[in-house]
Parts: C-alpha cells; sequence; structure tokens
C-alpha cells in the first residue's frame, strides 16, 4: 500500500522536524515547506492527503492557504498551527474551511488525534450504516440544499450551531454531521441542556469523584468523557444557566474538563455541536447567553427549514413514516388519498416534522380499512395558516367498498363538502348556507351531527 502523504508548512526548522518525526512514525510520508510559495506549487503539482499549516509565515500567513485548498481541493483536510492562547485565528481558519486547529506549544497527543481523525475522512462516508437511517428526508431546493451544507461541515472538527423551528429535525441533522464525518465509530452523546437540575449539571457534564458531594456514592462519568472520542450534542443550549455557560466555555477552550471533587484535570476530545430553537444572537443582546460562548459554538451555522418551507418533500415524508408505522405494527403499508396529501400541504406545522409524525400515527391508529382519508387525519380542529378551502373532496376517501353502508358513503360525502365549503367561506356559517342552498338553521344541525365546532 502506499503511504499517505502530508504537507507540512511552517517556517520553523525545528517544528517541521519535530512534525516529520512524529508523522514518519504514524507511517506517513512527510514532505515540507518553509514559505507559502513553495506549498502553493507543491498543491497544484502534487497529491496530498492531509496539509498542516502554521499561521505566520514570512510570505503571507496560513489563513490564506485555507482559502486556496478550498478553492483547488476541497477535499483535502488543512489543519492550522495556531499560537497558545490565539483562539480567533483557530476560530477564523475553522471559518474558513480548515478541518481543525492545533496551537503552540504542540501536544503530540492532540497531533495525531488531529493527524488520525482527517486521515479517516476518506472512509467516513458510505462505509457507516448509520448514515441511511439518519439521511434527510425530501428532494426540495431548502433541504438538498442543507444536505449539501452538512456532507462539507461533516469533514471538518468545527463547532456547528443548528438552528430551527422545535420539530424540525435539528437532532437529525446533527446525527448525520456526526456519521458522515471522520468521529462516526466514535459516540454521539445528545443532551437537552434544559432538562438537567441547574445544581447537577457539572456534575452531568464533567462527572464527580466519589465523595465530592452529598449522594456521590461512587465515581461518575461525566458526558464529555462518554463523547469521548465522538460528538456531543448540546440540545436546547440556550437554556443553559450563566454560570454554566463560563465552565463549558472553558472545557470546549481548554479540551480538558476537571469532574467534580478531583484535583486534575482530564484531557477530552470531543466535537461540540449545538441546536437550539431560540435566537441566539437575540439572547446575547437580552445578556441571557455569553457572547463569547455564542462566538465558539457558532463557528459554522446550519439552518434547518421549517416543514413550511419545504412542503413539496411532505408526499415522501409520509411515505416513510407509514411505511415505518406498518413495519412497528406488522401490517400492510396503509393507502392513503390524494387530497389527504394536498391537506396536509396545505396545513401550516406550527410542530413541523414531529407534529407530521403524530398526526400521520394517530390517523393509522384511526383509519379503517388501511385507509386514510381527511377525516382519520383530525386537521379541521387544529391551528392552521393556510385553510383547506381549495381542496376538492377526492372520490377516494369516500370509496364505497370501504363504508358498512350507503348511509355511511353519503354521510362522508356530505361531511366532505361541508368542510369544503365553511373552509372557501372562512367559516362563515351564513355564507357557506348561502353557497350550498340550504338554511342557516339547517347548517347549524349537521354542523353539530357531523361534531364540526
Amino acid at each position: 500500500m502506499l503511504k499517505k502523504r502530508v504537507l507540512v508548512v511552517d517556517d520553523e526548522p525545528d517544528i517541521r522536524e519535530l512534525l516529520s518525526i512524529t508523522l514518519e512514525q504514524m507511517g506517513l510520508e512527510v514532505v515540507t515547506a518553509a514559505k507559502l510559495t513553495k506549498a502553493r506549487k507543491l498543491l497544484e503539482s502534487e497529491e496530498f492527503d492531509l496539509c498542516l499549516t502554521d499561521m505566520k509565515m514570512p510570505d503571507g500567513n496560513g489563513l490564506e492557504l485555507v482559502e486556496m485548498v478550498q478553492l483547488i481541493k476541497p477535499q483535502l483536510p488543512i489543519a492550522m498551527i495556531t499560537a497558545f492562547g490565539n483562539m480567533e485565528v483557530a476560530i477564523e481558519a475553522l471559518k474558513k474551511g480548515a478541518f481543525d486547529f492545533i496551537s503552540k506549544p504542540l501536544e503530540l497527543m492532540r497531533l495525531r488525534s488531529v493527524v488520525q481523525s482527517a486521515l479517516e475522512l476518506d472512509n467516513a462516508c458510505g462505509e457507516h450504516h448509520h448514515t441511511e437511517e439518519f439521511a434527510l428526508i425530501g428532494k426540495s431546493s431548502a433541504i438538498e440544499s442543507l444536505k449539501e451544507q452538512i456532507r462539507r461541515v461533516a469533514r471538518s472538527q468545527a463547532p456547528v450551531l443548528v438552528s430551527g423551528e422545535s420539530g424540525s429535525g435539528k437532532e437529525l441533522v446533527a446525527r448525520s454531521i456526526h456519521y458522515l464525518g471522520s468521529r462516526a465509530n466514535g459516540p454521539f452523546i445528545p443532551v437537552n441542556c434544559g432538562a438537567i437540575p441547574t445544581e447537577l449539571m457539572e456534575s452531568e457534564f464533567f462527572g464527580h469523584k466519589k465523595g465530592s458531594f452529598t449522594g456521590a456514592h461512587q465515581d461518575k462519568q461525566g458526558l464529555f468523557q462518554a463523547a469521548n472520542g465522538g460528538t456531543l450534542l448540546l440540545d436546547e443550549v440556550a437554556d443553559l444557566p450563566l454560570l454554566m455557560q463560563v465552565k463549558l466555555l472553558r472545557a470546549i477552550q481548554e479540551k480538558n474538563i476537571k469532574p467534580v471533587g478531583a484535583e486534575e484535570e482530564v484531557p477530552v476530545d470531543v466535537r461540540i455541536l449545538s441546536a437550539t430553537h431560540k435566537d441566539l444572537a437575540k439572547e446575547v443582546r437580552n445578556n441571557l447567553f455569553r457572547q463569547d460562548l455564542f462566538y465558539r459554538i457558532n463557528v459554522i451555522e446550519l439552518q434547518v427549514p421549517s416543514l413550511r418551507e419545504r412542503s413539496d418533500d411532505i408526499p415522501l415524508l409520509v411515505k416513510h413514516f407509514l411505511k415505518l408505522l406498518a413495519q412497528k405494527n406488522g401490517v400492510p403499508v396503509p393507502e392513503i388519498s390524494s387530497s389527504s396529501i394536498l391537506a396536509l400541504q396545505k396545513y401550516s406545522f406550527p410542530g413541523n416534522i414531529r407534529e407530521l409524525e403524530n398526526i400521520l400515527e394517530r390517523a393509522f391508529t384511526l383509519c379503517e380499512g388501511g385507509f386514510i382519508n381527511i377525516d382519520s387525519l383530525q386537521l379541521n380542529g387544529t391551528n392552521q395558516h393556510e385553510s383547506l378551502r381549495d381542496i376538492k373532496p377526492d372520490l377516494n376517501d369516500f370509496n364505497a367498498d370501504r363504508v358498512t353502508s350507503l348511509d355511511d358513503h353519503l354521510a362522508n360525502m356530505e361531511k366532505g363538502i361541508l368542510l369544503a365549503a365553511l373552509e372557501r367561506n372562512r367559516w362563515n356559517k351564513t355564507a357557506t348556507a348561502e353557497e350550498l342552498g340550504i338554511s342557516f338553521r339547517q347548517i347549524r344541525h349537521k354542523l353539530k351531527k357531523y361534531g364540526i365546532d
């Protein structure tokens, strides 16, 4: 097998030698450059599996090289070597597309970890069975754009903030990033920051030693240690109390944690992903979220579209959820009428995909004869931005083979026509009665008969 090749760009001979020795011990072929000019020529003329570059160079800076790599070889992982404590430069490098960063003085364990992760990127995609399980369903332009963003950030170790409405699939996006990246074989640990009692937060995140407080009967591993070598998702990160935000920021920056009651810090190798349905920038302006932590976790932001913004994906999502429900219950996949699909596409979905899943589960339970119609969805009693007034009753909804009698069949048809007319007239009973050619008293009777509120 050919050795994997690494390009090391640094103007300090001692650093180049240290990096060369360490990487060669890992079985890698090393090529070095002391200037950006030479590095550019090498990148244009030769193939490499990884590039390590210092920030300050005699003829420019490493950020320029990061930008060049993104233009000519976007699949090549490039890691930035930064001065100790220069977090601003490290974050800027990550924003420009760097895979990760390493601070001086170089810690060889950290260096090996970054190199190993970068070299595993080519094997990450497609090798892991989890990727299909956590794939995003849909072909709309909004979701295709999000998929492309996910593929891009999965090749980095940069912290990502996933924003979007409740129920829009933020955790699924985070899982996709994890399983498409070099940490796919490591753990994925999601934690709901709003669900942990304030007094237990430090222990939950960092662990504790036996006897460190009342009730600490044994050593406990924290979430950071549980996620070591993998990904930690801080779900609803906006709900973190300010005191915990300070401690979390330090753990993220230093890549070390200190369990409650411990004397020594413990190194951790964790990628941080965060998720929130709140406007985190607004939380910062209102002094509810620390600006330095916001700056640190929001290196890259992904916006998950609401279901309203991707209504074209609803037929595919419906098919997917009904298939899962059928498999779970050991029955054939139910049919669903075209007017039911149209009704779902016109519904506002304040609860997004989570609400769609709940609606379909209810309809799956209530439907008769393995057929879902508009009545099974029970959308008419819910809050909607868009109405169903343009939906014409689908004759499949009232298929005589699926009802017990002619009376049931006619009642279903009458109810569907009545609902459609009410929607067209914005639920004005007088206008609806006029349209249908019946009296106001008759329409009141029919509303009561069919339980329409």
